[in-house]
This record gives C-alpha cells, sequence and structure tokens, in this order.
C-alpha cells in the first residue's frame, strides 16, 4: 500500500529509513522505534512488512551486498588483462564507496547476518555465486601463471583488504583518499595477488 503523502510504499519507506539509521547509528544502537520514526510508518505498517529490526537489516544487507556484487562482476568481467582487472576493481571499490558511502558504511562496519538470521540464507547463496563468478575470470589467469592460486578469503583480503581499511579512514573523517592513492591500492593489490 502505498503512502498518499510521498507515493512510497511502507517496505520501501522502512528500508531507505534503515539504511539511514544503520549507517550513522549502527545496527546494535538502532532501536525499532527509531526505525518507525526515521520511515514516518505505524507500527502496524512495520509489522506488516518485517518481523524485526533484525529482520530489516538481512533484506537491507543482502540488497546493498547484492548491487554491489552486481556492479563488482560488471567492472571485473569488462577486463581481459589480468593486472588491469585486479587494479580497476579496487578503483570501482573506492569510486562505489565515496558515491553510496550509506551503503558502503553497512558493508564495511556490520557483520554480515549469519545463515540462520533474516537475510542470511540469500547473502550466503549471493557469496557463492559472487565468489564462483570471480573464480571463473581468475582461472585462466591463474593457469597463465599471471594470478596466485589463493583461496577466496585470502583473496579478498589481499585485493581489497587495504581498500577496506581506507574507507574505514574516509568515513570516520580522517581521511580523503586521493587519486593517487587509490591508483596505489590498486598497484599493491596486484603485487600481492601476481604470482611472483
Amino acid at each position: 500500500m502505498k503512502s498518499v503523502k510521498n507515493g512510497r510504499d511502507g517496505r520501501t519507506r522502512i528500508i531507505e529509513g534503515a539504511l539511514r539509521r544503520f549507517s550513522q547509528d549502527g545496527v546494535s544502537a538502532t532501536t525499532l522505534a527509531s526505525l518507525r520514526e526515521e520511515s514516518g510508518v505505524s507500527v502496524g505498517s512495520f509489522y506488516h512488512h518485517f518481523a524485526s529490526k533484525e529482520h530489516v537489516f538481512g533484506v537491507l544487507y543482502a540488497e546493498i551486498l547484492n548491487a554491489y556484487q552486481e556492479a563488482f562482476l560488471a567492472e571485473l568481467v569488462g577486463h581481459e588483462d589480468a593486472r588491469a582487472g585486479i587494479e580497476a576493481v579496487v578503483a570501482f571499490h573506492m569510486r562505489w564507496a565515496g558515491e553510496h558511502p550509506d551503503k558502503a558504511r553497512i558493508l564495511v562496519s556490520e557483520r554480515p547476518p549469519r545463515k540462520q538470521e533474516p537475510g542470511g540464507a540469500e547473502v550466503a547463496e549471493a557469496r557463492r555465486a559472487f565468489f564462483r563468478r570471480v573464480a571463473d575470470w581468475w582461472r585462466p589467469h591463474m593457469k597463465n601463471g599471471l594470478l596466485q592460486p589463493v583461496h577466496a578469503t585470502m583473496c579478498y583480503v589481499l585485493w581489497l583488504g587495504p581498500a577496506q581499511e581506507m574507507c574505514r579512514l574516509w568515513f570516520a573523517g580522517a581521511h580523503t583518499p586521493t587519486e593517487e592513492e587509490i591508483q596505489g591500492l590498486g598497484a599493491a593489490a596486484w603485487q600481492s595477488l601476481r604470482q611472483q
């Protein structure tokens, strides 16, 4: 049911409000009352769409992760060259974080929902599908002696760990990355992941 006030349905308003609250205050500090107040929905409307604050978080996290992963993969598969792909994804990651700071704060700062929690099964499946597609791009470069054979977790840490830390500093207001620094992060990722 759409609100006459602004033309958006209650679910959309709750998700948008949750994005603002969770990114500013964190999930644990956000109350159900503050979620309802931020979205301007009644108690009945909230419970019509979501069972709990954790349910909202699970749905929101899954939506953000899906959008990020699709954009990541679009960037990655646009590069046939191994080094270009590695470096382009680092630049993409930083650009995406700058364009979507509230969403990026949630991905950087919050623990993903566990499999048994609301949204957790969807997040787990999305991650499996995502890593399969990354592996499909990676495998030929590994066979050609350009990229290391590396487990998905270690790959993520070496590829985007420093960029994630730069995002944390950026979001905390401690440092705004320069283009030169972003290029340096990409070059460092390549040095970490290439076969020596």
